[in-house]
């Protein structure tokens, strides 16, 4: 099968490698569609930042959805036929986090894509306790996007508390703030989104956010003030990772306001004293989604007929890696998907 490498030093491999065989517990997924994100450029720079992954060591791709075609011995709960996502980690599954449902917080976890072979492929075995069943009214391209970006944001957008009474600033409209938006309209919140580039504004107005803002723009804080009526949001979530969104974030918010922080930085310089103590703010760490939370993340998604299909700006064949992660690297794409078959 066809399968992608990323050695490092912006090189891309498609190699012909064996079809994985099928262990006790596992299920082989015929890949239909694998998204590719952020994170994967560093293997793709070679400084992997996910779990220890290592350039070159795995087949990428831990966004992946497709159909089971085999199953191991004692599979119980899907079968052949069945169309799955499937989640990223993959835990001991008896530890307390892998009991909560958790596997991302599991001490000996490892990451499809980076510590394990993912789901840029034509095929990919992974235990069933990963498999996500989707509705057959979802595609394998929004499937693909239902978790690692969507999920990740719903998830970040409920432990905020987001519902009818929030006003909710987004900064980083890329995938995942794209998603934010969208999440945080789905349960109800009134959105801000902040970006500095102005097509991904415009997109996310089309997705629905009630203002947009280039939080570069000498009005940036006025505009934000008169959005909340000068009493602040009263959440936000920042998908950039660059310090000056976060501490923008923290300016902006209410006292007893919430913030979580979801886009990957090495470190950070914030105010504690003014932007949290005095204003008992809550601020958060939010990555990815415990695996319990995907039905209500699919409930919402088809309760509230969300389109993620207009996420994926760009479609790519699994021969056409290369050209997919030097547009994506160049920025040219958003959210870019592998579609097989």
């Amino acid at each position: 099968m066809k399968a992608v490498f990323l050695p490092g030093n912006r090189q891309v491999e498609i190699r012909e490698v064996d079809v994985p065989s099928v262990g006790v517990g596992e299920v082989l997924i015929e890949v239909k569609a694998s998204c590719i994100c952020r994170s994967d450029l560093s293997l793709y720079y070679g400084n992997a930042v996910v779990g220890g992954g290592k350039a070159g060591g795995n087949i990428t791709g831990h966004e992946p959805a497709g159909r089971i075609v085999r199953t191991g011995e004692g599979v119980r709960q899907f079968t052949i036929g069945d169309r799955v996502a499937v989640y990223l980690a993959v835990g001991c599954g008896v530890c307390g986090y892998c009991r909560m449902g958790n596997f991302h917080l599991c001490r000996d976890w490892s990451c499809l894509g980076f510590t394990a072979d993912g789901g840029n492929a034509e095929y990919l075995v992974v235990p069933e306790r990963n498999c996500l069943a989707i509705p057959d009214s979802m595609s394998y391209v929004a499937a693909a996007i239902s978790t690692d970006a969507f999920g990740t944001l719903f998830s970040a957008c409920r432990k905020l508390g987001v519902s009818g009474a929030s006003t909710i600033g987004i900064w980083g409209l890329g995938p995942m703030g794209s998603s934010g938006v969208l999440a945080a309209k789905a349960l109800g919140g009134r959105v801000v989104a902040l970006d500095p580039i102005a097509e991904r504004r415009a997109f996310v107005e089309d997705l629905g956010a009630d203002l947009t803002i280039d939080p570069t723009a000498a009005a940036a804080r006025e505009r934000l003030d008169a959005f909340t009526g000068g009493v602040g949001l009263s959440a936000a979530i920042d998908c950039s990772g660059n310090g000056a969104a976060q501490n923008m974030a923290l300016d902006a918010v209410k006292p007893l306001g919430r913030v979580a922080f979801v886009g990957e930085a090495a470190e950070t310089t914030i105010r504690p004293s003014d932007q949290l103590i005095r204003k008992q703010v809550s601020l958060i760490g939010s990555w990815y989604f415990g695996i319990h939370e995907y039905a209500d993340i699919v409930d919402t998604i088809v309760s509230r007929d969300i389109d993620l299909e207009r996420l994926a700006t760009h479609t790519f064949r699994l021969d056409e890696a290369e050209t997919a992660f030097r547009l994506f690297d160049q920025r040219k794409t958003e959210k870019a998907v592998f579609v097989m078959g």
